[in-house]
């Protein structure tokens, strides 16, 4: 049998034919699709991974170059007192204290200049009240007065818990009593401080020798 000069075998092949094709040709989209997304699947955590890697590079770029910043940075310790720093206030002052005041130099430093105080000062009325050059009195001893202070506590004078608060104590009392009235020399405190006329001679002498270490 013919149909339009092709026999029906001839129309079943072709349409077979076709068929074929069609579904190869749907296997090939498939397949190519399959493929895109198994590349994008690969590809797409590569990048990001490659952009996090750019991330990390950039910070530590920065990172490295705030710290080559900072090593080109030199610290400079303030002046505080006749042209030293702190810590250089404080070994000086050291070493004019022995027995229980050894060790206290760092805290006569800090809080004298703190307040406005002559630490030179200050420390010789120790030296001169105490004896603490070479061996603290009963005062600092039983009752942490590193300056001869009346008060109650300790008999007619100030007691303190500790010997830091005494010397606190002591400080403030300079800078209340004393410097707030304009009295910041040994001299224009002597009459107020001591009845011995000799006091701030005695101050001076320490204060000199304070200096010379």
């Amino acid at each position: 049998m013919k149909i339009s000069g092709l026999s029906l075998v001839g129309i079943i092949t072709i349409l077979c034919i076709i068929a074929t094709m069609t579904t190869y040709k749907l296997l090939l989209v498939q397949d190519k699709t399959s493929y895109e997304t198994m590349i994008a699947s690969i590809e797409t955590p590569k990048t990001k991974q490659q952009e996090i890697s750019n991330e990390d590079a950039t910070m530590k770029e920065v990172a490295q170059n705030t710290i080559n910043k900072l090593d080109d940075i030199t610290i400079t310790e303030p002046i505080v007192y006749d042209n030293m720093t702190l810590d250089e206030l404080a070994n000086k002052l050291e070493k004019s204290l022995n027995s229980d005041l050894k060790g206290y130099g760092y805290t006569f430093a800090a809080y004298s200049t703190k307040l406005g105080i002559d630490p030179y000062l200050a420390l010789g009325i120790v030296l001169e009240e105490t004896g603490c050059k070479w061996n603290c009195s009963y005062l600092v001893k039983e009752c942490n007065n590193i300056g001869g202070q009346k008060g109650t506590g300790c008999g007619a004078y100030q007691a303190y818990p500790t010997l830091e608060e005494g010397i606190y104590g002591f400080l403030n009392n300079i800078y209340n009593n004393y410097y707030a009235y304009g009295l910041t020399t040994a001299e224009a405190m002597n009459p107020k401080y001591a009845e011995n006329p000799a006091w701030a001679s005695n101050v001076n002498a320490h204060i000199i020798k304070i200096k010379n270490n």
